[in-house]
C-alpha cells in the first residue's frame, strides 16, 4: 500500500517541478512512510510514497522498465503477481526485482491498455509511456484503492488523496453542493464526482488514457459487475458450496502474500470469522487477530469475538472504544475521509488500525464485501418482503414479515406500526422500477436536505440524484433478477464510495495499514453474481451458500448467526450527558452556521437540542447530526485553510 501523485502538462501547459511533486507526495506520508521517490520527464512528473510490504529492498518507485521507456507509480497489490511473473518469464521476459510492481511494466509492454485485464488485486496505477507520450491511470475493479484527478490550466494533476492535489499550483477546494446532496441521499458521492467542485474520482473498473501532447483524454470501463443468469440453474447446492470454498481459500492464500506479517480483523460475525478461520485452518500463516468492543450493548459484539478467539486459538488484541473516544477522533477521521460522513463507524476502525500498527503489523485481512457479493444486508430481505407485499398491498399478514428484520436495533423502524405501514409502501405503484429496493433508505437519508439553507435548496431545485443515477444504469440491468438489481445498486452506490473508502482505505491508511478483502477477489464476485438468487437469499436467510461453504470451519453459533451490521454510536458520541462537546459548541453555533451558508441555522439548532436531550433515536436524526457536523469540519479543514495548507483539525 502506498500513495501516488503526479502532474502532466497537456499541450502547452507548464511542466511540473520537483518542488510541486515533493509537496504533493509529502501530504501522503501516512500512506507510505517507508520511502519516497520522484521521476521527472518532459512535461510529466510522477511521485510515490511507499509502504514496504513486498520486496522490501528492491521495490523502490517510481519504477522503470530496463530501457527507461516505461515508468510506473503504483498503489496497492497485484495478488496474482507470482503466477503472472512465471508466465511472463516463460515468454522470455527478464525481471530485475521480486516486486509485484514490475509485473505491470511487462504486462503493459505486451498488452498495452489491456494490461489491466490480467491483474487480480486492489490497485491504483499511474504509468508513463515515454515513446507514445501517453499517461495511463487505472483503478481496480471494485474501487478498493482511491485515485483522484483534476484539470487546471492545461495540466492534469492526480493523486491517491485529494489533499495531495491541493498542493499542486492552481488547485483549490470548494465544496460541491450536488456532491453534498448525493451524500445526503446515498451516504456517498457517486463517481466520478467528489465532494469538491472540479475534482474527480476515477470510477472503479475504469482506465484513463491521456495523450499529453494533444491534451486528449479518453476514459473507458474495463470491468463491471455482471449478473447474467446461471449457466446451470439445476446444479447441486453441494457442488456450488465446494467450488466456493475452494475459491475463497485461494483468494485468502494469495492475499496472504507479503514480506511482513499479516493480521486479521474479527468483528464477531460470519464474514470476518470465515476469513480468519481460513487463515488458521487452511494456511501455514500464524494468525494474529484484532477487534473492537463498545460500552453500549447495542453495538458490542465482544462475546462473539471471544468465542472465535477461543475457536481459533489466535493471539488477539481487543480495543474498548468509548463514545468519548469517537467524538475526540472524529475531526481526524473526516480529514482522512475527505467527504462528509453520515455515520461515525469509521472512527473506531481508525483507532483499531492504530493498535494494529503499534503491534507491528502493516497488513490485515477483513470480511468486507461479503454482504454485497452474497446478499447479506437487511436491505435485501426488506426489499424481498416489500415486493411480496406489493403483489397484495391490501394484505395485513405480508407486512408482518417486516417484524423479523432489524432485531439488533433498540429502535427498529418496524416498531411503530402505522409509520412502518406507510413508509415501507414506498414505490408500490411500480415495484419493478429500478431502485425499488433502495427507496426507503434513500428517502430516509434525503430528509437531510431540509437542513440545507434556502439558497442551497434553491440551487438544487429541479435536480434529482436518484434520477441521475438510474439514467446511468447498464442496459442489461432491467433483465436481472430483483435481488441482483439490488446488489448492483448497493455495490455501486455504497461499496466503493463509502465502505471501502471512509470505512476501509482511509481509516486503515491513517496509520499506514493496508486492508485486504478476500471476498472482493474478482473471481469470487463473478462466481457469486452467476449464482441462482436462492443460494444467496434463501427465504429471509441471508448468505445461504456462504454459510454452507464456511460451516466446516466455524463454531455452529457463528455459522448460523444472523447478520448484525457493524455500527458505532453517532450523535451520542458528541455529548457528555446533556452537555455538547467543545467541538459541537464551536461548529454548530448560530454564528458558525450562519457564516457557512450551507445549513439553515433554525432547523439545525432544533436538531442539536433534540440530540442534547437524548431524543435523537432514529437513523434520520443521527445521520443529519453527523452529516452536518462532518460537512462543517470538511469545509474548515479543506476550504477555509490558507492556500497550500491542509491540516487535520
Amino acid at each position: 500500500m502506498c500513495g501516488i501523485a503526479g502532474i502532466a502538462a497537456l499541450g502547452a501547459g507548464s511542466s511540473p517541478t520537483r518542488g510541486e511533486l515533493a509537496a504533493m507526495i509529502g501530504r501522503l506520508r501516512h500512506r507510505g512512510p517507508d520511502d519516497d521517490g520522484i521521476f521527472l520527464d518532459r512535461g510529466v512528473g510522477l511521485a510515490h510514497a511507499r509502504l514496504a510490504i513486498i520486496d522490501l529492498a528492491g521495490g523502490k518507485q517510481p519504477m522503470a522498465s530496463p530501457d527507461g521507456d516505461l515508468w510506473v507509480a503504483f498503489n496497492g497489490e497485484v495478488f496474482n503477481f507470482v503466477e503472472l511473473r512465471a508466465a511472463l518469464e516463460r515468454e522470455g521476459r527478464v525481471f530485475r526485482t521480486s516486486s509485484d510492481t514490475e509485473v505491470l511494466l511487462h504486462l503493459y509492454r505486451r498488452d498495452g491498455l489491456d494490461f489491466v485485464h490480467s491483474l487480480g488485486g486492489q490497485f491504483a496505477v499511474a504509468l508513463w509511456d515515454r515513446s507514445r507520450r501517453r499517461l495511463v491511470l487505472a483503478r481496480d475493479r471494485v474501487g478498493i484503492r482511491p485515485l483522484y484527478y483534476t484539470r487546471v490550466a492545461d495540466r492534469l494533476c492526480f493523486a491517491s488523496e485529494i489533499k495531495a492535489l491541493l498542493a499542486a499550483r492552481g488547485v483549490s477546494a470548494r465544496l460541491s453542493l450536488r456532491g453534498l446532496a448525493e451524500v445526503f441521499t446515498f451516504w456517498a458521492v457517486q463517481p466520478p464526482a467528489t465532494a469538491f467542485e472540479g475534482i474527480s474520482s476515477l470510477p472503479p473498473g475504469h482506465l484513463l488514457a491521456i495523450d499529453v501532447d494533444s491534451g486528449a483524454i479518453s476514459q473507458r470501463r474495463y470491468w463491471d459487475w455482471d449478473f447474467a443468469p446461471p449457466a446451470d440453474p439445476g446444479r447441486a447446492t453441494a457442488s456450488y458450496a465446494e467450488e466456493l470454498a475452494a475459491l475463497l481459500e485461494d483468494a485468502v492464500r494469495i492475499q496472504l502474500r507479503s514480506d511482513v506479517p499479516v493480521g486479521a480483523y474479527l468483528s464477531g460475525g460470519l464474514d470476518s470469522a470465515g476469513v480468519a478461520a481460513m487463515v488458521r485452518f487452511r494456511s501455514d500463516t500464524p494468525l494474529r487477530t484484532f477487534s473492537i468492543a463498545f460500552e453500549d450493548a447495542e453495538f458490542d459484539e465482544s462475546t462473539q469475538q471471544a468465542e472465535m478467539v477461543r475457536h481459533l486459538g489466535s493471539r488477539h488484541t481487543r480495543i474498548d472504544c468509548r463514545k468519548a473516544d469517537i467524538g475526540a477522533a472524529f475531526p481526524r477521521a473526516v480529514w482522512h475521509a475527505e467527504t462528509p460522513l453520515v455515520r461515525t463507524a469509521c472512527v473506531p476502525l481508525m483507532l483499531l488500525a492504530g493498535h494494529v500498527r503499534e503491534a507491528g503489523y502493516k497488513v490485515v485481512l477483513t470480511g468486507e464485501g461479503a454482504d454485497e457479493v452474497f446478499g447479506g444486508y437487511d436491505l435485501f430481505k426488506e426489499a424481498r418482503i416489500r415486493r411480496f407485499w406489493a403483489r397484495r398491498p391490501e394484505s395485513a399478514l405480508r407486512p408482518a414479515l417486516l417484524d423479523r428484520l432489524y432485531p439488533y436495533l433498540a429502535h427498529s423502524p418496524t416498531a411503530a406500526r402505522a409509520f412502518a405501514m406507510q413508509f415501507f409502501r414506498l414505490g408500490f405503484e411500480d415495484p419493478r422500477q429500478p431502485g425499488f429496493g433502495h427507496l426507503p433508505r434513500w428517502t430516509t437519508t434525503r430528509r437531510l436536505w431540509r437542513f440545507f439553507s434556502r439558497e442551497a435548496q434553491a440551487e438544487l431545485a429541479g435536480w434529482d440524484p436518484v434520477e441521475s443515477l438510474i439514467a446511468r444504469l447498464p442496459a442489461a440491468f432491467a433483465t436481472w433478477e430483483p435481488l441482483c438489481q439490488d446488489q448492483y445498486l448497493e455495490a455501486h452506490t455504497l461499496l466503493s464510495s463509502y465502505l471501502l473508502a471512509a470505512q476501509g482505505d482511509r481509516p486503515a491508511m491513517a496509520h499506514s495499514v493496508e486492508a485486504r478483502h478476500p471476498y472482493l477477489d474478482h473471481r469470487v464476485i463473478a462466481f457469486a453474481a452467476a449464482l441462482p438468487p436462492r443460494l444467496k437469499l434463501s427465504g429471509l436467510g441471508e448468505k445461504f451458500l456462504l454459510r454452507r461453504a464456511l460451516a466446516p470451519l466455524l463454531p455452529r453459533q457463528i455459522a448460523a448467526r444472523p447478520k448484525q451490521p457493524y455500527r458505532a454510536p453517532d450523535s451520542l458520541s458528541f455529548f457528555a450527558g446533556s452537555e455538547p462537546t467543545a467541538l459541537v459548541r464551536e461548529f454548530m453555533s448560530p454564528a458558525h452556521l450562519a457564516a457557512g451558508g450551507l445549513f439553515d441555522p433554525e432547523p439545525t439548532l432544533r436538531l442539536l437540542e433534540k440530540c442534547r436531550r437524548g431524543e435523537a433515536i432514529g437513523f434520520a436524526d443521527n445521520m443529519a447530526f453527523t452529516g452536518i457536523l462532518s460537512t462543517l469540519l470538511l469545509a474548515e479543514s479543506f476550504c477555509r485553510s490558507t492556500p497550500g495548507a491542509v491540516t487535520a483539525a
